[in-house]
């Protein structure tokens, strides 16, 4: 089942988060046609490989035309038009640079997966299910406070209607009763006084009407008011906190619609209450008298209308999508020098007569002079155009302004000194962006920035700095706190291992479980007695420090074994057969219950680069031994893959007899049903071809591990407790994949 067919069958809250997945640069209707050609290829290398992106782009054409090619045979016309625009659009978009288009598609087909996730984890936790309900009845309930302000505004609106036609008949009776008192035949005496009665009765009703519109006002202002602190206090807060975790690895951000939706309404029902007070200045110019109410209260409405207005539009300008490199959509935050980064703002307050009316500047470090009491920082340059208009069209119909073709240049005549506090990977920086709304007579400052950036000049600097921006996402919401890690805070264990698990769950379809977890933070904190949700890791523990008796620091063994899962062992990880994070001493214990031939696989603890070893236990119950294999890392499987190597896992016992000794996958999963799906081909061998494809040839082969184990080497059960976990990983492989090639025999 395909994936894009999983995503139609959720729920309309999940449908609305893909529905904002695409746009008109790379529309929905594209990802429908070609859903199975699209999750078939390897984007993520694309966005990073010029020379895949220029081919996926040209394949991505042709697969177009193809579909073209069906409309035609329906006689579709529609649907012909449609495609064809669609071709246009692409051509014009990325042809000149299709390594962002393999980066934005990467990162779509990412954020679905992450929806599903969120989707399916809905699904099975009742905790969820009481969650999105409750978020819902908020949802229906702010729905109905803005209805409310929409419907207050709408009322002011009739009333003024009313006091204009009342004021427009009291003038009329007013002034035709003085031409009448003019004339020498007009009224008599009791007719006079009875209409001057009538009149001064329609005065003190315009009065009293007068009074009311403007309590009327001022009450659709407090209710204006109110609500727009609760979607500026609350709403927009908890949206740009979701938009930290979700930059971390975390579940995807709910989409800026909603909110949008609630901003817009906010903001038209201010500008029609400022029009509702010109109106009713145009009423006093008109018609007033010593007690008018509207000359002693139309200023301070309109200065109350005008700040909710102001505070509104500033308040709406947000970074919709954080800076990030397209070379590492999974990475944002992180930007390295001469690299090319995209962002994209956006104004909630969707009004047409703003389209193409704002035009955004880009500002590296404005508040640099926040920080003069910090030595050492570097200062950068920002290349490529860094001014953009906000228009309607850029994506979906919202006010947005996306730049994509930004970079950072260092300035070097600017010495970096080595008095600075901090290392490069943990100087923090910002993005300002500015602009200027003016609209009949009224001018507004508007300014957003993105979240703290990491800048790096080398992309070996890439984990340190992702660290930073993990741990400064876990721990503050301040969006300018530049020197955060001059004094970083200590993070708690529940916050630390929600994150870790984050990193695994965000670049494949399984996070950490609470076992996996637990060895972690064994590793951090120590003893397992420490490992509680309240335990602390420092700054350094976490990144700087090398951890226990190794070489390197803990966050960048977890980065290595991340790489490693991604380019190798993907598929093994989703489908649950790596065990991965488990300490000796409890893989020890799960094994010495198991039949001969289990085995399980465990991330090695000793390579910084990630690593990968097996473990199985050997031998009757009475008289068990465990045997380890000395870890495989990349350089292996760039040779061979991981299935392979289980597969045909050798082990030289002393009469010099290879056997494998792997037979079950923990508990007790069958090894060829485990890894079978993943062989790279089947077991037997076909019968040896020419060279010209006719009869006997060329023998084949196939890569192999080999370990060779002196009896004396192997663990029993006799020697088994005093015998350190180091003294665990002692079978090793005398020979490593690449290095043998076993020939297989010729047909009989």
């Amino acid at each position: 089942m395909s994936q894009w067919y999983k995503l139609q069958q959720l729920d309309s809250r999940y449908l609305e988060q893909v529905h904002q997945l695409y746009d008109d640069s790379f529309p929905m209707e594209i990802r429908q046609y070609l859903a199975q050609w699209l999750e078939s290829q390897d984007w993520d290398h694309a966005a990073s490989d010029v020379s895949l992106a220029t081919l996926l782009f040209q394949n991505l054409l042709s697969q177009l035309d193809d579909q073209y090619s069906r409309f035609t045979q329906e006689n579709n016309f529609l649907l012909q038009h449609n495609i064809r625009k669609s071709k246009r659009n692409l051509q014009t978009t990325f042809e000149e640079d299709p390594m962002y288009m393999a980066m934005m598609i990467s990162k779509c087909l990412h954020d679905e997966r992450k929806i599903l996730e969120a989707a399916q984890s809905a699904d099975q936790m009742q905790l969820g299910n009481v969650q999105n309900m409750a978020q819902l009845c908020k949802v229906k309930e702010l729905d109905g406070r803005v209805k409310n302000v929409k419907d207050s505004v709408t009322e002011v609106e009739q009333i003024i209607k009313t006091l204009e036609d009342a004021q427009d008949e009291y003038d009329f009776k007013f002034k035709t009763l003085h031409v009448r008192e003019c004339e020498s035949n007009g009224l008599t005496l009791d007719d006079c006084k009875k209409e001057k009665m009538q009149l001064h009765t329609m005065y003190l009703q315009l009065h009293s009407m007068r009074q009311n519109v403007l309590r009327k006002i001022t009450a659709s202002l407090n209710v204006t008011e109110h609500t727009q602190n609760a979607l500026i206090r609350e709403e927009l807060v908890e949206w740009k906190q979701r938009q930290q975790i979700a930059c971390i690895g975390g579940p995807p951000n709910a989409c800026l619609d909603q909110l949008q939706n609630w901003f817009t309404v906010i903001a038209e029902s201010l500008q029609q209450i400022r029009q509702q007070l010109k109106k009713l200045e145009e009423l006093e110019q008109k018609f007033t008298y010593d007690s008018d109410p509207i000359p002693q209260q139309k200023k301070g409405l309109y200065e109350r209308t005008l700040g909710l207005f102001k505070q509104l539009i500033q308040c709406s300008f947000v970074v919709e999508r954080q800076p990030c490199m397209p070379t590492h959509p999974q990475r944002p935050l992180v930007l390295k020098t001469g690299v090319q980064f995209t962002v994209k703002l956006r104004l909630l307050v969707k009004l047409q007569e703003l389209n193409y009316k704002l035009k955004v500047q880009v500002v590296f470090d404005k508040d640099v002079n926040e920080r003069n009491t910090v030595r050492g920082f570097r200062k950068f340059n920002i290349l490529g155009t860094n001014t953009k208009v906000m228009n309607l069209e850029e994506s979906n119909g919202s006010l947005s302004a996306e730049f994509r073709h930004l970079q950072l240049k260092e300035q070097k005549n600017v010495a970096r000194t080595n008095e600075g506090p901090l290392i490069v990977t943990e100087e923090l920086h910002s993005l300002s962006f500015e602009t200027t709304l003016e609209q009949s007579g009224l001018t507004i400052e508007l300014e957003t920035t993105s979240l703290p950036i990491v800048v790096i000049s080398n992309v070996s600097q890439l984990p340190s700095g992702w660290a930073s921006i993990l741990w400064y996402n876990m721990l503050t919401t301040e969006p300018k706190n530049l020197s955060f890690f001059l004094n970083p805070p200590h993070a708690r264990w529940s916050q630390l291992s929600e994150v870790l698990s984050w990193q695994f769950s965000s670049v494949t379809k399984r996070g950490l479980s609470a076992d996996q977890l637990n060895m972690l933070g064994e590793k951090l904190l120590g003893k397992p007695c420490a490992v509680s949700p309240d335990g602390t890791i420092s700054w350094a523990r976490f990144c700087k420090e090398n951890i226990n008796d190794k070489s390197f620091p803990f966050w960048l063994w977890i980065e290595g074994i991340l790489e490693l899962i991604k380019k190798y062992l993907l598929f093994l990880w989703n489908d649950g057969c790596i065990m991965g994070f488990i300490s000796k001493e409890h893989e020890r214990a799960l094994l010495k219950d198991k039949p001969s031939g289990t085995f399980l696989l465990r991330f090695s603890e000793s390579c910084r680069e990630g690593a990968i070893t097996f473990t199985w236990v050997e031998g009757p119950p009475h008289e068990l031994s465990f045997h380890s294999v000395e870890p495989y890392t990349k350089k292996e499987f760039a040779a061979v893959s991981l299935p392979d190597i289980i597969r045909n896992y050798k082990v030289m016992a002393a009469e010099n007899i290879p056997e494998n000794p792997l037979k079950f996958l923990y508990p007790d999963i069958p090894k060829d049903n485990a890894f079978g799906k993943y062989y790279s081909r089947p077991k037997e061998s076909a019968e040896p071809m020419d060279v010209d494809g006719g009869g006997k040839g060329y023998i084949k082969t196939e890569l192999i591990s080999v370990s060779e184990v002196h009896p004396s080497r192997l663990l029993s059960t006799e020697n088994l407790l005093p015998m350190s976990p180091e003294d665990f990983d002692e079978v090793t492989r005398v020979i490593s994949p690449a290095e043998i090639m076993i020939c297989s025999e010729y047909a009989s």
